[in-house]
């Protein structure tokens, strides 16, 4: 079928559900390798197998795009051999055409880090590591449930490099059980110094269905976290990190360009168990898919049987489009709006932004030109700026 010239770039994310230890923050649809599979082996081949027949059902809301992007998520998805990636990436360049320069990155820890490996990962075909620290600070590290220590923290983003990474994140996160400001600077001085390209810095928060809600550790007091926020992005821009979305920092040119496309409203297959995606079809109706989520039920269960779809009701556009567009800080056209959702803003959805401009939530300036643009306030307060766009 012929590409209609405005459907948006198409990205594809992979789920890899395994891991060596579930941390007791985690509300992602990860599990420990070992209370599911015999001696805790992957069962690799089964899972590609399955990942290609998942792919495969999706295949018809590709058309004829090519892939902008590619996201391999978890889980650790480190802990899997690079013979998997391998396969599993000419694969999917046979079902759909990469890009020239298509960013296709792998989630990693450092626990789970060996250089010859990466190596391998690299030479596979994977081009961008998000190596999740966390901390570097050992007594936060073991509040966190993590495996890895400072040191290790610190070699594993050195010897991907030597492993032949040029484009690399760190993922911290701030306002820990305990954390001073001092650690939580430190933490960021640190990850500096080791020159990543990207840098991921998010405030820990408390999610249903994990270890700390239903044991709430001591987290800082809000004036803490106000300040940990304010001197960490300083410190930051001070080093040549820009701010380009709420919990992302980059150097000139760095943007993550899969959250780009994430955030400007872009499609994504999403597969492997739990994956979630959003897709356009030819008619312009959008919708969002997810895959079963347990992965002994993903590598039982038929691959036509594995996916829900949902469109997104015509009333709900105006929530779910500016829920990601304005994720990011930059300026965007009220045309977008056309765009990415195929009709003309909604008469609540301009109410809104008036609404929005009087509370000093987005600049008027920038109204005046038919563009959209959060203030600072805007920024700080982004569940109150969404809130204004939620379906009557």
């Amino acid at each position: 079928m012929p590409l209609a010239l405005s459907l948006p770039p198409l990205s594809l994310y992979i789920h890899l559900p395994w891991c060596v230890k579930k941390c007791p923050y985690c509300d992602f649809n990860s599990h420990q390798a070992d209370r599911f599979e015999d001696e805790g082996k992957l069962p690799e081949e089964a899972y590609l197998t399955q990942l290609l027949a998942d792919l495969d059902q999706d295949l018809a809301f590709a058309y004829d795009r090519k892939l902008h992007s590619i996201f391999i998520g978890g889980g650790t998805p480190s802990l899997m051999s690079a013979e998997f990636y391998r396969h599993l990436l000419e694969k999917i360049q046979e079902k759909i055409p990469f890009i020239d320069n298509i960013e296709i990155t792998m989630e990693a820890n450092p626990g789970t880090f060996e250089q010859d490996k990466f190596r391998a990962f690299r030479k596979a075909g994977i081009n961008r590591l998000s190596i999740g620290i966390q901390s570097f600070q050992p007594h936060l590290l073991k509040a966190l449930g993590r495996i890895h220590g400072r040191e290790e923290a610190i070699a594993a983003v050195e010897k991907s490099r030597i492993a032949g990474f040029e484009n690399i994140n760190i993922d911290l996160m701030h306002g820990l059980p305990g954390q001073s400001i001092e650690e939580a600077l430190d933490d960021v001085q640190t990850a500096i110094r080791l020159n990543p390209e990207h840098l991921s810095w998010y405030q820990l928060t408390i999610e249903p269905n994990t270890e700390f809600y239903r044991r709430p550790p001591t987290l800082p007091e809000d004036t803490m976290l106000w300040d940990i926020q304010e001197e960490g992005q300083a410190t930051l821009k001070e080093h040549g990190y820009r701010q380009y979305e709420i919990s992302a920092n980059s150097k000139i040119g760095k943007q993550a360009s899969h959250n780009l496309n994430y955030w400007r409203f872009g499609d994504y297959i999403g597969i492997g168990a739990g994956a979630h995606g959003k897709l356009t079809l030819m008619d312009g109706q959008i919708f969002r898919t997810r895959k079963t989520r347990h992965p002994n039920h993903y590598l039982s269960t038929l691959a036509e049987a594995l996916s829900i779809k949902e469109a997104i009701a015509t009333a709900d556009l105006p929530f779910e489009f500016m829920m990601n567009r304005l994720r990011l800080f930059e300026e965007f056209e009220l045309s977008d709006y056309n765009k990415f959702c195929y009709q003309p803003p909604p008469d609540n959805f301009i109410k809104s932004c008036i609404i929005a401009i009087d509370k000093g939530l987005i600049c008027a300036s920038s109204w005046e030109h038919n563009t959209i643009k959060t203030t600072e306030k805007g920024q700080l307060f982004l569940n109150d700026l969404l809130e204004l766009f939620l379906p009557i």
